[in-house]
């Protein structure tokens, strides 16, 4: 039998409120005691008496057994997460910022104090990709996982290649229908599917880096005439996170725009809707589906992990815990394409070998092979420049046999 939850949330927005109605909606003998909000003054849809503006009257009542942690500032999360689980009470939380910054310590306050942090909302909303990996992947080989893993982005690009939509305009749509962030570059700069990255990363191959260690370029500087040349090409431009085992020692992690033909499933994800694609040695490539944003798909993840507290579930960070370690390797060299300003962003970064370039009034880019650190060393110049790159995986062959550098066709 399910033991009771009594609950205590913090954060009443968006995915705060379809928690809500869908627990509005079940038996399932949980108890929401009491919300923490910010704004006392905000007409509110619940009884005044069942809101606080006091973090203690839920981190001290022992009355409650499991904090849900659904608030947008990271420092603040890891502070009412951490004090929760060192006070005793489970945790579920959404905030994949403050997951990714601080997931070894967050792991050893777990082990330290027996209690349970879970964090499916985090990644990718309504898919269960991390109990997938934790579980049914536990003993699996992965040699990749990408995808589409920020539904506003995802909106965005869907709603400019499709509509013809202003960039403008359809990032306020994403922001209207609650799919961005408040701050748009944490999705359109490539952060927001970073951080969902490293927490994939860990459970599939035990690894956990640093933010900062891990390559994001994101859609900020798309343009016409980088649609124009996707649609020359018979492609589509994704944000698309990758994690790719390199060899039995090292991991490649980097998020970029990809430019994707018709034979990839990402092809066809629009709008919302986010995926991910699983490349494992046995189970050969599976695809997961579904919406990424919004408040009652990733309201049903939150849920999915509130239900799992009940039966004392936790995650036991199999692969970390083995021995064979992989470590973070930058130097592994991607085909890219980008479409630049000035001369002198492409004097500065260093090709491994350029198969291409192309001048004319209308455009100028480059396609050629180039090592994840020297993207990173050069990505404000890039970003200043109001350059666009993508991965070209769809363009390989243009780079076969060149220089012997083997390149990735994913």
């Amino acid at each position: 039998m399910s033991k009771r939850l009594t609950i205590g949330l913090f954060g009443f927005g968006v995915v705060g409120q379809g928690l809500h109605d869908i627990i509005s909606t079940k038996d399932l003998n949980i108890e929401i005691r009491k919300i923490a909000i910010k704004n006392p003054e905000k007409q509110r849809s619940l009884p005044a008496s069942l809101f606080t503006t006091d973090a203690d009257e839920i981190l001290n009542d022992p009355q409650i057994n499991t904090v849900i942690e659904l608030i947008n500032d990271a420092d603040a999360a890891f502070e009412i997460v951490s004090r929760a689980l060192s006070g005793g009470k489970n945790v579920v939380s959404a905030n994949k910022k403050m997951i990714a910054e601080h997931l070894d310590e967050l792991v050893e306050l777990q082990e330290k104090y027996g209690t349970s942090l879970l964090y499916e909302g985090a990644v990718c909303g309504s898919i269960p990709i991390i109990r997938n990996l934790e579980e049914y992947y536990d003993n699996e080989l992965l040699h990749s996982i990408s995808g589409i893993f920020n539904g506003s982005s995802n909106y965005i690009l869907s709603k400019i290649a499709n509509e013809g939509l202003e960039y403008s305009d359809a990032l306020k749509q994403a922001q209207d229908l609650g799919f961005a962030e408040k701050d748009p570059l944490l999705d359109v700069g490539g952060y927001d599917p970073k951080f969902k990255l490293i927490i994939a990363a860990a459970h599939a191959y035990g690894v956990f880096v640093r933010p900062e260690e891990v390559l994001n370029i994101g859609i900020q500087n798309f343009s016409s005439a980088d649609l124009h040349f996707a649609q020359e090409h018979n492609l589509k431009i994704k944000l698309v996170p990758t994690a790719k085992k390199l060899n039995e020692k090292e991991l490649a992690l980097y998020v970029i725009p990809k430019l994707v033909p018709k034979s990839d499933f990402l092809y066809n994800v629009e709008n919302e809707y986010n995926a991910v694609s699983v490349k494992a040695a046995f189970a050969d490539q599976q695809l997961f589906y579904g919406k990424g944003a919004g408040g009652h798909p990733t309201g049903s993840a939150v849920l999915s992990d509130v239900a799992a507290l009940r039966y004392d579930y936790r995650y036991e960070y199999k692969k970390y815990h083995q021995e064979s370690k992989l470590k973070l390797q930058n130097d592994h060299v991607i085909p890219v394409y980008i479409r630049y300003n000035h001369d002198d962003l492409i004097n500065d970064i260093h090709f491994e070998f350029i198969a291409e370039q192309h001048k004319s009034m209308e455009i100028k880019y480059v396609l050629g092979g180039v090592k994840i650190s020297e993207l990173i060393s050069k990505k404000y110049q890039i970003l200043e420049d109001g350059a666009f790159l993508a991965q070209a995986g769809a363009l390989t062959e243009k780079f076969e046999e060149l220089k012997g550098i083997k390149l990735e066709k994913a």
